[in-house]
């Protein structure tokens, strides 16, 4: 069955590099808009919604890091693919730490890069009817619907990014089961994800969920073994 189509944004100084994601995303039948800098990118966002950002990590003025961050502070969970000319663990994590869904080194394979787009939009969707319903998690003072992407609070609902609501997802279905990092990262749709990528995922998540992430009441760290969750009130 044929993927549907997204309204992708590319964010890139380069503009040939820009002009040839544009073209590729095209072909793969998506609607595909570009920015050539992260003022270009508010511009664009102001206007429109798109379903995921193409973002290059090293440009003039606002870098890629910095502009998503922002983006994650002011609340948006539009998901975001993070690229880069610096492959290294290091800059995959840091690029996690400011707020990215994946991260794809360049020079890249064209069908990576299709194929990585996939399973962010796949992961953004709500979950498939076919999969058992999960209800409401309680974390406390908070509840986590997983069929709307959402962490309700006392103060109201707060949003959730394609990531993040993947990993507690995974969680939520094995409440009390200890997860591997690498079982996270399956669950996530990128196997290749190092164990720092999936520590600071799980990082970022806690302070969403935990009332003191320092102190986890629910996600809880098992030494050499992985990650468990344990709802209650």
């Amino acid at each position: 069955m044929a993927e549907p189509a997204a309204d992708i944004l590319v964010v890139d100084d380069d503009a040939r590099l820009r002009a040839l994601l544009q073209r590729f995303l095209a072909e793969q039948g998506h609607r595909v808009a570009g920015a050539a800098d992260a003022a270009a990118a508010r511009s664009a966002l102001a206007s429109m919604e798109f379903d995921l950002l193409v973002v290059d990590v090293m440009m003039p003025g606002e870098t890629g890091l910095e502009f998503v961050e922002s983006l994650r502070r002011e609340g948006s969970d539009t998901p975001v693919l993070m690229l880069t000319a610096r492959g290294d663990p290091d800059d995959r994590v840091a690029g996690f730490e400011h707020g990215a869904d994946d991260y794809l080194a360049k020079p890249f394979d064209p069908r990576e890069l299709a194929l990585r787009i996939r399973t962010i939009l796949r992961r953004a969707q709500p979950a498939a009817p076919a999969a058992a319903p999960l209800g409401l998690v309680q974390l406390g003072d908070r509840w986590f619907d997983a069929e709307r992407a959402e962490l309700r609070t006392p103060d109201g609902v707060q949003r959730l990014t394609g990531g993040e609501t993947a990993l507690l997802t995974a969680l939520a279905r094995r409440a009390g089961e200890v997860l591997s990092r690498e079982d996270i990262a399956a669950a996530l749709g990128t196997p290749d994800a190092g164990e720092r990528s999936v520590d600071v995922q799980v990082t970022r998540l806690r302070r969403k969920i935990e009332a003191d992430p320092r102190e986890p009441r629910f996600l809880h760290t098992i030494r050499h073994r992985g990650y468990v969750l344990r709802p209650g009130p």
